[in-house]
């Protein structure tokens, strides 16, 4: 067995085993609704549920508003021509269906039902999957072979008034285009006056040539081969009317005699067709799409190896330009389903073909490039497409494809505001997206300067990007000069150091000798001589970007993507200094959850706090909640629930609480009590009826470090939760220490708040 053996039982087995996972399959069916007691029951099923049935037996349109319906997807297959495994049948095709049903799910948002039919026969098919339309809001047809799919696409088209689209065919289509126009906007070529010949003349080879052609392509600049060979008018076989428009007057009866001067190869066809002699005979600057899969028309190294100056696109996801279906299909029909249009028409489509292609001319997002750590993301050659986990492709496409819909006249529930709308899928994206709104706005009416201690890391660049983008903060960056101008064009940003933002280089800096002589005025008297100040100013950023802020010349300042908490910590402090009264600093990290924003404390700095120190870390905490705009629930939590322990950590928490509510006479703060009490009303009302507050606390108070910050890391992962901060409490002058672990999206969300702290800081 050879290596290409292994990996494939290697990958076999794991494959296996992961679609074995209890419970088996990729898909399942969960309840939107709480039915957790008689009057739920009432209400989801009878006798409540007859009032939803009335309301749409007489406006049909309430199905949208009061069922799944909208926003519910029928994946339909019958398993005749299932990826590369040909015609399996409709069971064996199921993981497939389900597995673009889970792709719909993750990129948009969108539920969907699998639906597998027996019927190889046609039009039993289109009637099967028309009977259907009372249940979706759309079909998608999977794995169908041609010349069937054609049928029956355009008989289900006709017959359902839902979008119906074969993604095989339109969703590939689509993809293609979006590369052919951007890789005609890098080589300055005109999709009017180009040369396109393609290997395969299938259904999506017709989908692609349909959809360019009305685009701008001359169907007399297009040629097309498939098995035997070119379609010439009067050829006799395999000539359905879908290929016959594409019949050239030609005595040229092979690719290698119609490849010459060719601008874009379209191959959608059979390994290893394109010859290394047919790629030198193309045009200059050719485009080779070769996409069969798994191995293309072309292997890349030969066709650059043939004509280093080409363009080349794949299917596979190992070379750059993947053309791939899930840039397309979730989003297209996201933007489908919201506004409830009756079909998906070639503006549509073609809407979504510019989206794409101007996408990929963006610099690309942090979620990007850590996703794809390593690659070149800048538009070129090598970046013609955007990559399948860009975040942006749900708040780019969905909008042009509904404005197409409305424009266009298919849309039954125009969207108003479309501001509004590009918040919703913004969130979808960013569950901190709604969460943050309030400080966002806030931020941005009073801009502020922020300095980001490790200005050379990638993570700070690309929120440096975002933030500017969106108008929240002016942005200081320390780092090397030339480091930091090295990898703003490495990773294809438009940041530019002196116009959208200042450097500080501790290696170049004249303000040097000014921030050691204020840092060794501050740390004498900690042990700390002029020769160590200078050590640490020049080497330690986070020190300087502390000086900055108490220098004035910056109004906050983050730091922590790179090393320990505490070393961070132990250098920001002892410049910025304490509030008034505070006798420490602490931490508090926030998460969105599914079911709500909790925040906890403390997370990272006091180990076992006392009564006196919890009382102190909770009034600075509720403080940090209200900036939000949330009015702060306080739980502080135990083992034990109001009493029922006297051991010390419980003693300790019943000793806070009755402190903070001499200090604080109009905080909402419970306890000591146990988590589940905390965040559920239904079990804190069973052992502590008319408690300080109803429904679950938001602000989750901890007898000790350990606890905070297991709680909030195992939350954030087993919850899928997006995290906030950590935020740090008590120091005199805006500052906040990340982690290691942070995201760009992160020190965005840090950056707005420390805006909106700074306005208020005196």
């Amino acid at each position: 067995m050879n290596d290409e053996d292994d990996k494939r039982a290697n990958l076999k087995d794991a494959a296996l085993d992961y679609h074995r996972q209890d419970p088996p399959g990729k898909l399942g069916v969960y309840a939107t609704k709480p039915v957790a007691n008689q009057r739920d029951l009432s209400l989801a099923y009878s006798p409540g549920v007859a009032f939803a049935c009335e309301a749409i037996a007489e406006d049909p349109a309430q199905a949208d508003s009061l069922t799944a319906r909208g926003n519910l997807v029928a994946v339909v297959s019958n398993g005749t021509a299932v990826l590369g495994l040909g015609a399996i049948g409709p069971l064996a095709s199921k993981p497939v269906m389900e597995g673009k049903g889970v792709l719909f799910k993750k990129f948009a948002g969108i539920d969907v039902f699998d639906i597998e039919v027996d019927a190889r026969d046609p039009k039993h098919f289109i009637d099967v999957v028309a009977s259907l339309e009372p249940t979706f809001g759309g079909v998608n047809l999977e794995d169908i072979k041609a010349p069937e799919c054609f049928e029956i696409e355009t008989a289900l088209r006709e017959k359902m008034d839902i979008p119906v689209f074969h993604d095989d065919q339109h969703g590939t289509a689509i993809v293609v285009a979006a590369a052919i126009v951007n890789g005609l906007r890098v080589v300055e070529k005109d999709l009017a006056s180009i040369k396109l010949v393609t290997s395969g003349a299938g259904a999506a080879a017709i989908a692609c040539l349909n959809l360019l052609v009305s685009m701008g392509l001359p169907r007399a600049n297009v040629t097309v081969t498939d098995l035997h060979g070119v379609l010439y008018e009067g050829r006799g076989v395999d000539m359905e009317p879908q290929r016959a428009v594409y019949a050239q007057k030609t005595d040229a009866r092979t690719l290698a005699e119609v490849i010459g001067g060719a601008d874009v190869f379209l191959g959608v066809s059979a390994p290893g067709v394109l010859k290394p002699e047919m790629v030198a005979a193309m045009a200059d600057r050719p485009l080779i799409m070769a996409l069969a899969n798994p191995t293309p028309e072309i292997m890349p190294e030969e066709a650059r190896a043939a004509r280093p100056d080409a363009l080349i696109c794949t299917g596979r996801t190992d070379y750059p330009n993947q053309v791939n279906n899930v840039l397309c299909f979730p989003f297209l029909f996201r933007g489908a389903l919201d506004v409830g249009a009756t079909a998906i028409n070639e503006e549509m489509k073609m809407a979504c073909v510019r989206a794409i292609a101007d996408l990929a001319t963006q610099p690309p997002s942090e979620a990007v490039a850590r996703a794809y750590g390593g690659e070149e993301l800048r538009f070129g050659p090598n970046y013609l497409i955007p990559k399948p986990f860009d975040p942006r492709l749900i708040t780019e496409i969905p909008p042009a494809v509904a404005k197409a819909a409305m424009d266009s006249g298919v849309a039954r529930r125009p969207i108003a505001d479309f501001a509004a709308y590009s918040e919703k899928l913004n969130r979808f994206v960013f569950k901190t997206g709604f969460f943050m709104k309030s400080v966002f706005d806030a931020a941005r009416a009073d801009r502020k300067t922020i300095v980001y201690a490790e200005g050379e890391e990638e993570r700070a660049l690309q929120a440096a990007q975002v933030v500017l983008d969106e108008g929240l903060a002016n942005i200081v960056l320390i780092g090397r000069r030339n480091v930091v101008e090295r990898r703003i064009e490495r990773y294809g940003l438009r940041l530019r150091i002196g116009e959208d933002l200042d450097i500080v280089d501790p290696e170049h800096d004249d303000r040097f000798d000014r921030y050691w002589r204020r840092y060794h005025a501050i740390m004498r008297r900690r042990g700390v001589t002029p020769v160590m100040a200078q050590e640490r100013v020049r080497t330690r950023n986070a020190v300087i970007a502390a000086l900055m802020v108490d220098q004035g010349e910056a109004d906050a300042m983050v730091c922590g993507l790179v090393g320990r908490y505490r070393n961070h910590l132990g250098g920001v402090e002892p410049i910025l200094g304490l509030k008034p009264g505070v006798s420490q600093p602490y931490a508090m990290s926030g998460l969105v959850l599914p079911s709500g924003v909790y925040f906890f404390v403390d997370t990272q700095i006091a180990v076992d706090p006392n009564p006196e120190e919890i009382v102190e870390m909770t009034l600075l905490a509720a403080e940090e909640v209200m900036r939000f705009g949330v009015t702060p629930r306080v739980a502080l939590l135990s083992h034990s629930s109001f009493g029922s322990s006297r051991e010390p950590s419980a003693e300790k928490m019943r000793i806070a609480h009755r402190m903070l509510i001499e200090r604080a006479p109009d905080l909402a703060v419970e306890g000591e009590m146990q988590a589940d009490a905390a965040v559920s009303q239904a079990v804190r009302d069973q052992v502590f009826p008319g408690g300080a507050f109803d429904g679950p606390a938001n602000l989750l108070v901890m007898p000790n470090r350990d606890a905070a910050n297991i709680a909030f890391n195992l939350l954030k992962c087993v919850g899928e939760g997006v995290s906030i901060g950590p935020m740090l409490l008590g120091n005199a002058q805006p500052a906040h220490i990340l982690t290691a672990s942070a995201t760009a999206r992160a020190m965005v969300n840090v950056t707005a708040l420390l805006g909106v702290e700074a306005q208020t800081a005196g």
